[in-house]
């Protein structure tokens, strides 16, 4: 049996919403944040995914998305690498479509399916752009969604799938442009999403000798909100069966839309529930998951409910314009080494150090030496990203290359809580500096720090416990 093991995602702690300035949708919108990407999220949703499972397993990574953060260069080996996942895997990207999401995950399944990997991680995550003060603009919002696919423990089932393509010109981007063009709205939507996606989960309905009622959820992607709710009135579908499509707190995701609806909708499933996705986007995919019995002893990490909860709203839109639609200037300048770069990997992406094997020491940078009992070339690679520590000592830096209104940019050193101590750079804290105090239990998250010379300079922060963002009211 082959299907869904594990599921995790990601949304970004900021939100423009009703208490932003300038601000003129009802909705909450999910906003990557300045030194967050396509690439980050992605990250961060796999290893939500992963929790403290044996990354050693893993047998390959899709990373899918239509916002990659190189036109040439595989996303997927950056992710792998940062993930800590095995050198001799399977990476793909899977892009250009707001259906490669669903895609990848099919894949995936059907890999598993052939013998050629045990178990595969799949990401979709995407960071589309609509012109400033547009439409799309408050519609669009930033997420990502992962899954792992293998043929033990699985606690959601592939049972049928349906597909057709349909070449059309209502949403597009060129290879040169930033933001998300498209045509007339109404031909738009009743020549395109409101024609194909009817007509399509009739066909799907019609081959597998099924009806709506047969259904428990429906993870419906929606061009926005309007749109996808004529659509699941069209489709016959009662207001219980469609799955929230995160439009008035998130904002639609692009290619990790239905995915993140698809992690909503396992986190309160019971065991036989039948979970229809349907991706749209030159043309539609429709995908049948049932729950099994495992799903009543599967704990997922924060996955969607936690990150919804915690969260910070912009206080004004020129603040958000300021890092997220200009463009990042990632060709002049000078860039990371790429020698450097390669050599030290597992360093810089997957934030390994060394252990030693004499008096248990952690310390990072990797060492030769222990720092404690001098004891030489007897260290042992011990990953560091995914454990938490305190803050033991901070500088306030006003003149760091940061957005002004995250001035003062706080560095820090770390005490990790399996020993070992580095210094690092505090993002997604509080406004105040006295909500950062000596003590503060923190995590790590992987960032984009710095880019030149076409490169984009990934590494590791430290942030605030994302729960500590909850509102006291709804803990």
């Amino acid at each position: 049996m082959v299907g869904i093991v594990s599921y995790g995602a990601y949304v970004p702690l900021r939100r423009l919403g009703k208490g932003t300035q300038g601000w003129r949708s009802p909705n909450e919108k999910a906003v990557a944040y300045y030194d967050e990407d396509t690439m980050t999220m992605a990250v961060a949703a796999a290893i939500d995914c992963l929790g403290d499972r044996d990354r050693q397993t893993v047998d390959g990574l899709y990373f899918a998305s239509t916002t990659a953060p190189y036109k040439e260069k595989l996303a997927a080996t950056t992710a792998a690498v940062a993930v800590d996942l095995r050198k001799d895997i399977i990476t793909a990207d899977c892009g250009d479509t707001l259906r490669s999401g669903m895609g990848a995950l099919r894949m995936a399944i059907d890999t598993v399916k052939a013998g050629s990997a045990k178990q595969l991680l799949i990401t979709a995550s995407d960071c589309r752009l609509g012109d400033p003060g547009g439409d799309l603009d408050q519609i669009f919002g930033d997420g990502a969604a992962a899954f792992l696919i293998g043929d033990s423990d699985v606690i959601a089932t592939l049972e049928a799938y349906y597909s057709v393509s349909n070449e059309l010109f209502d949403y597009w981007r060129s290879d040169t442009a930033k933001f998300v063009h498209t045509w007339e709205d109404r031909w738009v939507q009743e020549e395109g999403y409101m024609k194909v996606v009817p007509k399509v989960v009739g066909a799907f309905f019609a081959k597998y000798k099924m009806s709506p009622k047969d259904i428990t959820k429906v993870a419906l992607y929606g061009n926005n909100q309007r749109r996808h709710g004529q659509v699941a009135k069209a489709l016959g579908l009662r207001p219980e069966q469609v799955q929230d499509p995160l439009f008035s707190t998130v904002g639609n995701t692009g290619t990790a839309a239905t995915p993140m609806q698809l992690v909503s909708a396992l986190e309160d499933a019971k065991p036989g529930d039948k979970i229809l996705c349907i991706a749209y986007g030159d043309g539609c995919d429709v995908i049948l998951f049932q729950v099994t019995d495992a799903i009543t002893g599967y704990k997922p990490n924060r996955a969607m409910k936690t990150h919804l909860a915690a969260k910070m709203i912009f206080p004004n839109y020129q603040q958000y314009f300021g890092f997220h639609h200009q463009a990042r200037d990632t060709e002049s300048g000078g860039g990371p080494a790429a020698s450097v770069l390669a050599r030290e990997v597992p360093e810089i992406y997957a934030l390994r150090g060394t252990k030693c094997n004499v008096c248990g020491t952690v310390q990072y940078p990797p060492q030769r030496v222990c720092v404690k009992c001098q004891a030489k070339d007897q260290m042992e690679s011990f990953r560091l990203s995914d454990r938490r520590g305190k803050i033991y000592t901070r500088v306030l830096d006003y003149a760091a290359g940061v957005p002004a209104y995250e001035r003062p940019a706080v560095n820090f050193y770390l005490d990790w809580d399996c020993g070992g101590r580095a210094n690092f750079q505090l993002t997604d804290k509080k406004p105040n500096i006295e909500d950062v105090p000596i003590g503060m239990e923190v995590e790590m998250t992987f960032r984009n720090i710095i880019n030149g010379g076409g490169i984009h300079h990934y590494w590791w922060k430290a942030m605030p416990i994302r729960e500590t963002w909850i509102a006291k009211e709804e803990k």
